[in-house]
């Protein structure tokens, strides 16, 4: 996924109210920039690291500027973005990188399904099999090459897989999918430490034959691109 406009990079200052960061330009000049992300954001919101920008070119919003990237270490440049990841998997799939999800005849995004009243984030369907429900998570959090999920109490993601479980019940394909758009991160674990529950439910959920596989992520400021099967470790 390339993006659509230059990135603008700038030095992170704070982060603040979840959603909002305030960033010094390289002239110097000091803006509020949205931050596309719900989550902690552990290890990527360090005060000084260099980050990315994207401009929406909507001077009517109330901040105009979008938070994409970060450096998190040197080199490593992560995407923090959590709106990215359904259009990364989506591209992944399409153009064949991501081989467990090959075989299907159509994808939709965002559909109702569920006893607790869900959106799923793909589903893939093909009238001469069972159709697959896939549920898509952004990981940024990570230390010595593992990639740890969620970065913060999630009762949401612990709720989605739930739901898978209940799809693979009934008869049909459930799939979580982890989306690592950092390079440092060799394999993915459930982040047991800051949300046991949800380390639980991921146990519970695979013993009901919910799938899970994870996915590494080139990125840099002109495109970000789904490369590498990561093994998923839940022991």
């Amino acid at each position: 996924m390339k993006f659509n406009q230059t990135l603008i990079p700038a030095t992170l200052i704070k982060r603040y109210k979840r959603f909002l960061a305030d960033v010094e330009m390289d002239d110097g000049s000091v803006i509020t920039a949205h931050t596309p992300n719900t989550g902690s954001m552990k290890g990527c919101c360090e005060p000084g690291s260099r980050v990315w920008l994207s401009d929406s070119g909507n001077p009517a919003r109330k901040y105009p500027w979008s938070w994409e990237l970060v450096e998190t270490s040197p080199g490593v440049i992560t995407g923090i973005n959590t709106g990215l990841p359904n259009k990364l998997v989506t591209e992944g799939i399409e153009n064949g990188a991501i081989k467990q999800l090959q075989g299907y005849d159509t994808l939709r995004p965002e559909v109702r399904y569920g006893k607790e009243n869900s959106r799923i984030d793909l589903l893939l369907e093909d009238y001469r099999k069972p159709s697959c429900y896939v549920e898509i998570k952004n990981v940024t959090l990570a230390e010595n090459g593992t990639g740890y999920f969620p970065d913060a109490v999630s009762k949401r993601g612990s709720k989605h897989l739930r739901e898978l479980g209940e799809i693979v019940a009934g008869g049909q394909r459930g799939v979580i999918c982890f989306c690592v758009q950092r390079k440092d991160v060799e394999e993915v674990r459930p982040a047991d430490e800051i949300d046991k529950q949800y380390g639980d439910t991921l146990r519970q959920a695979l013993a009901r034959g919910v799938e899970a596989i994870a996915y590494r992520a080139d990125v840099s400021p002109d495109e970000i691109t789904i490369t590498t099967n990561l093994p998923v470790v839940c022991p």
